[in-house]
């Protein structure tokens, strides 16, 4: 059997392409609303102890993994289970999530996209009431400041910053923001439900049309030209963020609205949800069994410091998520400021925060589109970033199944790829297209991740073997992992990810959107089918591949659970230290020279044997 010829699979050119694409990758949209909500209503500075612990207990040990075994391979996230053919499905688990997220993610991009083009203005078209879209219930910033009675103020700001549909029920005595009108009447222009998905939004068919043209820019030449966008893209947000930072800092009610954000309310740490949302927040900031990590790491050399960089990119993009909370809570503590009222009464999260708070906020600030530009501009790169992580791990697993066939056609795959995305993403930018986003979002990536996760996990600690492991660490760096890291893929963080997943099976409610609108029966079952669909590939997988092969179940079952005889590192010279290793704990046996251009090895008891070419020099 002769292993695949990945002598001319791309790789990284600079030595930082891998770090920054790996931050670009984690560092995404839900840092900037997700993690300062959960902080804030999670206990504020307590939330950190329960985040921290499972960053520690899940979080590295699961990135230290896929780093390590995408780098020893240079395999995508299905071709690499090459390693224990029986788990190959858990790779197909992993591409089908990222496309399925990377239909939407790219919609509230091309969202962000929109709102940057109409910040280039000299006023904010969500900063005043007086457009074709307003209603008489709209307020803008002049008409709060002039309500006369606090009271009144009080009981219609969570229906101004909180309320996401149902904006024609019952809003005789509601005030309504301009911004709000705004992203619901114009930018949406929302229908009344999920069963009336009305016409598409032409403004932003073509921004969904340009963000996929970037993403295809980015990446249809591989990861040279990622690699290099990277350098741009990646610190490009920091930047932003700490300008925002420091303007918010200035602007009066800042200091309430971090005090609000940081100080400890240790009493939530009883409470058994804050420590479920801090394990899945480190899910879904990490990045952990989305394939991304993997296919990144396959594009490294060698010999490259696996360990240094899987503590680091964790530790980076967790400490991003806290800095954006400060960026987002000065601004919020202006806005409760100016509005007379209390920072708890301004928070809300995902698009709420994003398209209604936050943009109202800017709207009264002195040069208001030019921090709506930077703030926009910042929100765009740091989805495109995630983005191309997500979508270039479909990429590499389609090629590397096929690498002779389609390595040379990686354009025209990128292109056909991008355009099937985009067709897909189309149902979400009609007028009811954010209930179709927010059924995707609600089930996509949950319930599933978390059984993906545990899988990855018990398989290559147990079934590929932690010794394994250690040994091939040794061979790419030439230093043996701590100890710790052996009882962490063994017991701590199975336990750890079966605790998140019972969690998110417990409290994963009905999909809902605002505190009004409930889906019809059939959109809730719709959302539990994307859910499993991730999932099945991997009993399916396993169960093909044990009724193709010959013998006993039990034969077929140890078969299937060692390694393939072609695995192991790419080039041959590696490869050659590899079988080097294996020999000497007599798990394979070579026939011939290995001073010669090829040599065979066999596996243990197996019959199967495979051929190994050494280049000339």
């Amino acid at each position: 059997m002769k292993p695949q010829n990945m002598t001319d699979r791309e790789g990284w050119v600079g030595k930082l392409d891998f770090i920054l694409t790996c931050i670009g990758y984690a560092v995404g949209l839900g840092n900037i609303w997700r993690f300062p909500y959960l902080c804030y209503k999670s206990g504020g500075g307590a939330f950190l102890i329960p985040y921290s612990l499972f960053l520690i207990l899940c979080g590295l040990p699961l990135f230290f993994l896929e780093v390590t075994y995408g780098q020893f391979s240079s395999l995508s996230p299905v071709a690499i289970w090459k390693v224990t053919p029986l788990f190959k499905g858990v790779g197909i688990g992993m591409n089908m999530i990222s496309g399925i997220v990377c239909i939407y993610y790219n919609v509230i991009i091309a969202w962000t996209l929109y709102y940057l083009f109409l910040s280039f203005r000299a006023a904010l078209p969500w900063s005043h009431c007086g457009n074709d879209w307003n209603t008489i219930h709209c307020k803008d910033d002049s008409g709060f400041r002039n309500l006369t009675s606090n009271t009144d103020l009080l009981s219609n700001l969570n229906q101004m910053v909180m309320n996401k549909s149902g904006y024609e029920n019952n809003q005789s005595e509601k005030y309504v923001s301009a911004s709000e009108e705004f992203w619901e009447r114009y930018v949406l222009d929302m229908s009344r439900g999920i069963d009336s998905p009305g016409n598409i939004r032409w403004h932003l068919f073509i921004c969904l049309a340009v963000s996929w043209l970037c993403v295809f820019m980015c990446l249809f030449k591989g990861v040279k030209i990622l690699g290099k966008v990277m350098h741009f893209a990646a610190p490009f947000p920091y930047l932003v963020l700490t300008i925002l930072l420091i303007r918010g800092c200035t602007l009066p009610g800042a200091t309430k609205g971090l005090l609000f954000y940081i100080v400890p309310r240790w009493e939530k740490l009883t409470d058994f949800n804050v420590w479920g949302d801090a394990a899945l927040q480190i899910f879904y900031s990490v990045g952990m069994a989305w394939g991304g990590i993997i296919t990144m790491a396959s594009y490294n050399k060698f010999n490259h410091n696996v360990y240094r960089d899987s503590m680091l990119v964790p530790v980076i993009n967790c400490g991003t998520s806290l800095f954006a909370g400060f960026v987002i809570f000065s601004v919020l503590g202006y806005m409760a400021h100016e509005l007379n009222t209390s920072v708890d009464e301004i928070v809300t999260q995902g698009p709420g925060l994003t398209f209604v708070a936050y943009p109202q906020a800017i709207a009264t600030m002195p040069l208001a589109p030019l921090w709506s530009v930077l703030f926009f501009l910042m929100l765009f790169t740091v989805g495109l970033d995630s983005q191309f992580g997500m979508f270039e791990t479909i990429i590499s697993s389609i090629i590397d199944e096929f690498p002779e066939k389609l390595r040379h056609r990686k354009t025209v795959i990128t292109a056909l790829a991008c355009f099937i995305e985009f067709l897909l993403g189309i149902s979400c930018i009609t007028q009811g297209g954010i209930y179709v986003l927010q059924i995707l979002d609600w089930y996509s990536a949950s319930f599933s991740l978390m059984l993906i996760s545990l899988t990855e996990c018990l398989a290559l600690a147990w079934a590929y073997g932690v010794d394994n492991l250690y040994r091939d660490i040794i061979l790419m760096t030439g230093k043996k992992p701590h100890f710790w890291w052996r009882y962490m893929w063994k017991f701590v963080t199975p336990t750890v990810i079966i605790f998140i997943w019972t969690f998110s099976v417990i409290t994963l409610g009905p999909v809902t959107y605002g505190p009004n609108y409930k889906y019809p029966y059939w959109a809730i079952i719709l959302g539990w089918l994307l859910a499993v669909i991730s999932v099945l590939p991997i009993p399916v997988v396993a169960l093909y591949k044990i009724s193709s092969i010959r013998g006993s179940f039990r034969n077929r079952l140890k078969k299937l659970l060692r390694p393939d005889p072609s695995w192991g590192p790419s080039r041959p010279e590696d490869h050659l230290r590899y079988i080097q290793e294996l020999e000497k704990t007599k798990k394979v046996s070579i026939n011939g020279s290995m001073e010669c251009r090829s040599y065979s090895i066999s596996m243990g008891d197996s019959d199967e044997s495979s051929v190994v070419f050494i280049p000339k020099n």
